[in-house]
Formats: structure tokens, sequence, C-alpha cells
């Protein structure tokens, strides 16, 4: 049985600005709670919170959201990969 202690914050995605709010706002819309990491930094300075600046902001989830942000993230991605 899970108790709250089992319970941690999850990198799901990272990416540049753009992309993490649009997954944020994704991830808001399904009811799943969200927090961008490093967003104004990464913004601002990438190369502070990330090597190169490459994917410097990070969105988080909770753990017992994990397997449901994940498969919105992945058809997220599909959708990108067909309008090509």
């Amino acid at each position: 049985m899970k108790t709250d202690n089992d319970i941690i914050p999850v990198e799901v995605f990272a990416g540049t600005q753009w992309e993490t709010s649009m997954i944020k706002s994704l991830l808001e819309n399904e009811d799943i709670e969200v927090f961008l990491k490093n967003e104004i930094m990464g913004t601002l300075n990438p190369w502070h919170t990330s090597p190169g600046g490459v994917n410097p902001i990070k969105v988080i989830v909770s753990s017992q959201n994990l397997s449901k942000a994940l498969q919105i993230i992945k058809d997220y991605q599909k959708n990108l990969r067909e309008e090509k």
C-alpha cells in the first residue's frame, strides 16, 4: 500500500520554454498537477540549468500520475511527428 511518503516528484520531460509550456498545458487539461523547474533561469540563461543550454526547463509531476503523464507526452510527440 502506498503512503504519502512514497509519492515523489518525477521529471517527465525536458525542453524549451515553448515545448514545456505546451506539455504543462496538456497535462493540466487532464487534471494532472504539474510544475516547471528552472522556467525563468532556463529561459534567460539556459546554460546555467543544463550543459550547453540544451533542454533547460523540466516538467515535473507526482509519481502517482507518472504513467498517465508519460502517455500524454508520448501521444503529443507522436502527433508532432505525423504533422511533418
